[in-house]
């Protein structure tokens, strides 16, 4: 048994989705494993991971407005806003999603279905930073 593990950073644009497919996939081979399981971590609580069509960007889009009506920034009441109106609403928006993703790794790859992407979900109206740890684990 091998384990490998990197860390990415990713710029997001403000609340959206960022696909990491490729990077990750990057991280897969180098790790020479070939079968086992990649973990994909995101170390925040106002992003999160998900794993989202990645063919059309109207799906995406979708997503964005399905949380956007969910979790409405002026849904008023609440009171962890320290960091503006949108701190609430962006760790909300995370525990509802994720922030980690397990993938199976066959053949030294990732074993995604053929209209699947890695994403980072900002939840937060300004760019930012954002770290993903990244595990693989097999042999």
């Amino acid at each position: 048994m091998n384990a490998h593990a990197a860390t990415l950073t990713v710029q997001t644009r403000g609340k959206g989705t960022t696909e990491i497919t490729d990077e990750v996939g990057r991280i897969v081979r180098e790790s020479g494993i070939a079968t086992g399981t990649a973990t994909v971590f995101l170390q925040h609580t106002s992003a999160s991971l998900v794993i989202y069509e990645n063919a059309d960007p109207s799906a995406r889009a979708d997503l964005h407005a399905f949380f956007e009506r969910l979790v409405p920034e002026d849904g008023g009441g609440y009171v962890h806003t320290a960091e503006g109106g949108d701190d609430t609403t962006s760790h909300l928006r995370m525990a509802l999603t994720r922030t980690g993703e397990t993938v199976p790794v066959v053949r030294g790859a990732l074993a995604l279905g053929t209209w699947q992407g890695i994403y980072v979900f900002e939840h937060r109206r300004a760019a930012h930073r954002r770290t993903v740890v990244v595990t693989v684990v097999g042999v």
